[in-house]
């Protein structure tokens, strides 16, 4: 892992709670947070050019719901990043805790026999939560308690979810949701989905969480040098455990949005999702290595993701190249932190 910290939350010295860092150090640490404003300035301009479509209210609108569920996501997977850890069972997650919720409350009757029907429909939201949460207390288990890498470890999660959501749909769609499953992705707050507004929020709490609170400051510390925050006092195992619950939990929010904003639960549902998520992530600023990134980074990289998706769609390129686009962004801007950071990656 990298021995650099967060300009914008880790400390000089001591305890990350002991100093707070420069105002000259924050002053750059918010300066690399709008580095990508340019490239979406940029991207919008050639969306006009290609179709004045690109910057109707209405077109504005379907990127921010299009990107709402994996902005979530990319949330989750930024803070396991940042710590140093890697959890690719989040793609997964976001399909399975949605379908369990599904299977357990849709009536079978309705759905040629795939339901149980064994819970009334007001439990859907909690269960899907539930489910994110033991996906991320058994990841932990795994990871920081028996000491497994947590790049395997999570691979095998995201084949074992995916297999168990493949298991109890049959292959099949979950359709017929509860109302309680569909309000999230279905409602409008204010005069937009609902959706943009939960993404927004989460995101708005990351930022104050990671940049201004001490766990969030030890996060960056663990990331950095898990050794050094475990000497500075820090309870690396306890933090790294709960970074793992609350980012599958936020996955199955994803899910659950994603779910309801469709109506239905497809078996392949978050199938490749895990690409865009780490795309998103690495453009905006976080570090594979562990320490480095920020909340609005990570934002601003899924915003500018979805932009481009969405210039490349107005101009006819068809969907089928987004993994293309989702790999080579990864690559590009993996060189590009080579080159401006100055140390190798390992």
């Amino acid at each position: 892992m990298s021995d650099t910290l967060s300009p914008a939350t880790a400390p000089t010295a001591g305890p990350p709670s002991a100093d707070r860092p420069p105002a000259r150090t924050l002053a750059i640490a918010r300066l690399r947070d709008l580095a990508l404003v340019p490239a979406i300035i940029a991207v919008a301009i050639v969306g006009f050019i290609v179709s004045p479509v690109f910057l109707s209210s209405d077109n504005i609108v379907n990127v921010l719901q299009s990107m709402s569920e994996i902005s979530i996501v990319v949330l989750a997977e930024t803070m396991v990043l940042i710590a140093g850890k890697m959890d690719l069972s989040l793609e997964s997650t976001f399909g399975l805790a949605p379908g369990v919720a599904a299977w357990l409350v849709v009536d079978p009757a309705v759905t040629h026999g795939l339901g149980a029907h064994a819970l009334p429909p007001g439990w859907a939201v909690p269960v899907a939560l539930a489910v994110g949460a033991l996906i991320g207390a058994f990841n932990g288990l795994l990871i920081v308690r028996f000491g497994l890498n947590g790049f395997i470890v999570t691979l095998g999660m995201l084949i074992v979810l995916r297999g168990l959501l493949t298991g109890i749909s049959g292959g099949k769609t979950f359709f017929a949701l509860p109302g309680s499953m569909t309000y999230l992705g279905s409602a409008s707050w204010l005069g937009l989905p609902a959706s943009i507004w939960v993404s927004l929020l989460l995101f708005a709490a990351g930022i104050v969480v990671l940049g201004f609170t001490r766990p969030g400051r030890a996060l960056y510390a663990i990331g950095g040098n898990i050794d050094a925050a475990r000497a500075a006092g820090i309870r690396t195992d306890r933090i790294l455990w709960l970074t793992l619950v609350v980012a599958s939990m936020l996955a199955a929010l994803a899910g659950l949005l994603i779910s309801g904003r469709l109506a239905s639960v497809p078996a392949a549902q978050g199938n490749g999702a895990i690409f865009q998520v780490f795309a998103a992530a690495v453009i905006g600023g976080v570090s594979l290595n562990g320490g480095r990134g920020t909340v609005f980074g990570a934002f601003t990289g899924v915003l500018l993701l979805f932009l481009i998706i969405n210039v490349l769609t107005l101009a006819g390129v068809p969907a089928q190249w987004t993994n293309f686009l989702n790999g080579a962004v990864i690559l590009v801007a993996l060189v590009v932190s080579r080159i401006t950071g100055g140390k190798a990656q390992t």
